[in-house]
């Protein structure tokens, strides 16, 4: 008896490796369900005008060409539209960072109204469409001349970014032990040598982090760069790729998918760089917040 229940394997043990078995193939499932439009992109982005018209697509182009992309960069704009791209997302990211990194020591560390708010100003912010926002945003732009600016769109896209670089930011200080704030301020510093000195370098990771998950946001944004942004020598690279559709809406779809592939590679180099990061921050202000 002793033997044979010793060689059996627990029901418990079981029913974890079927329930993680599923959870895996769960995730196989889902990121099959997300990289099918990426290659189905490179892959179109790649192949010749026959190929494109075929009644029998394939996966893999028979006679690869970078034609597309030659006819792309010659039909629009794209390096210039990758400049304002990067001017606004490098801008905005910086400008959020350095706004949210004491506002989130604040939130972090004083419990208090003024805490309360913003934490619910920064729930409350996530939850508004752009389409609410769009008219009164554009009235204010309008009234400091701030339309068809790269400045206008920069300054929204740091109100649009902060509410999340403040909630991230917090968790980040949250875990950055309060005894090296007390042994600082046993030495004489105040409150901004403090954050200056002992906390913001030990927040590094998770300013990097934020900065590119701001970086990435705007390089990405369409919505506001497309009513706030009228010259074409200013719009950004998510507006100008529409211009490959024709007036019947028929898109030009071979320089489409070339241009948008090559949209698509800063955001998935930096995505993969910072994930990891990213999900540190998270967790670490779900479990001290």
């Amino acid at each position: 008896m002793r033997r044979g229940s010793a060689g059996r394997e627990p029901a418990g043990l079981r029913t974890s490796g079927a329930a993680r078995a599923g959870q895996y193939l769960a995730l196989l499932a889902y990121l099959v369900f997300l990289a099918l439009p990426f290659l189905w992109l490179l892959s179109t982005a790649f192949k010749p005008a026959r190929e494109l018209g075929s009644l029998h697509p394939t996966w893999i182009p028979e006679q690869p060409t970078l034609d597309n992309f030659r006819q792309a960069f010659d039909e629009q704009p794209l390096l210039q539209a990758a400049a304002n791209s990067l001017i606004a997302a490098v801008s905005a990211a910086l400008i959020a960072v350095v706004i949210a990194t004491p506002m989130a020591y604040v939130m972090a560390r004083h419990r208090g109204r003024l805490a309360t708010a913003a934490t619910g100003w920064v729930v409350v912010s996530q939850a508004f469409p752009f389409v609410l926002v769009i008219i009164p945003l554009f009235l204010v732009l309008k009234n400091l001349h701030l339309i068809n600016t790269l400045w206008g769109l920069i300054l929204v896209y740091v109100v649009w970014s902060l509410p999340f670089a403040l909630w991230m930011l917090a968790g980040y200080v949250r875990a950055v032990p309060a005894e090296l704030e007390e042994a600082a301020a046993v030495d004489g510093a105040g409150r901004v040598r403090t954050l200056v000195s002992v906390v913001t370098p030990l927040l590094a990771p998770g300013i990097v982090a934020t900065a590119l998950f701001a970086f990435i946001t705007a390089w990405n944004e369409f919505f506001f760069a497309l009513v706030l942004l009228k010259t074409p020598e200013k719009q950004t690279l998510p507006v100008v790729l529409t211009h490959f559709l024709g007036a019947e809406g028929v898109a030009d779809l071979g320089p489409l998918a070339a241009a948008a592939f090559l949209a698509t590679l800063p955001s998935l180099v930096l995505f993969a760089f910072i994930q990891r990061r990213i999900t540190g921050g998270m967790t670490a202000g779900a479990v001290r917040g």
